[in-house]
């Protein structure tokens, strides 16, 4: 159960929809005090007496308002993360790897660990070329000798 807790915190979708109706109250106090703030000062402005009750700042509504707009982009931003990754995820490794935990839960388009792991070695190899290449080639701009011990 807690563990159900705590993966509800980290998930950004979840976490939207509870700032959600957050916002929509600040919004509506946001509104409410700037317009008992505006109340107020047409009556300063006209000489009518006004009571002595403080009225709430704007300021203060306005930056609550806009500390939950950023939480929700932050939690939006990383939700489309999420699925990127998830994306890139299925397409650089598209078949399953049975676990050990789970043996019974081998699937007809699962891979071997042994094919995971030679696929895991070729992506390493070629992300090890590519930051040759990139290593190389900023040296041949900027002019360097390569290093011996490059990569």
């Amino acid at each position: 159960m807690q563990l159900a807790a705590q993966a509800q915190d980290f998930d950004p979708v979840q976490r939207f929809r509870l700032l959600l109706p957050q916002l929509k109250e600040s919004l509506q106090n946001l509104m409410k005090v700037a317009a008992q703030n505006f109340v107020q000062n047409t009556s300063i402005d006209s000489g009518q007496k006004i009571s002595e009750v403080p009225v709430q700042r704007v300021d203060k509504s306005l930056e609550e308002f806009y500390a939950l707009c950023d939480q929700l982009e932050l939690c939006l931003r990383l939700a489309y993360e999420c699925l990127s990754q998830s994306f890139d995820s299925a397409k650089h490794s598209p078949t399953l790897v049975p676990t050990a935990t789970k043996p019974d839960a081998v699937q007809a388009e699962s891979l071997p660990y042994t094919q995971y792991l030679s696929m895991i070695k070729s992506q390493i190899s070629c992300a090890k070329d590519i930051h040759n290449a990139l290593l190389e080639c900023s040296n041949k701009i900027t002019g360097k000798m390569p290093s011996q011990g490059a990569l």
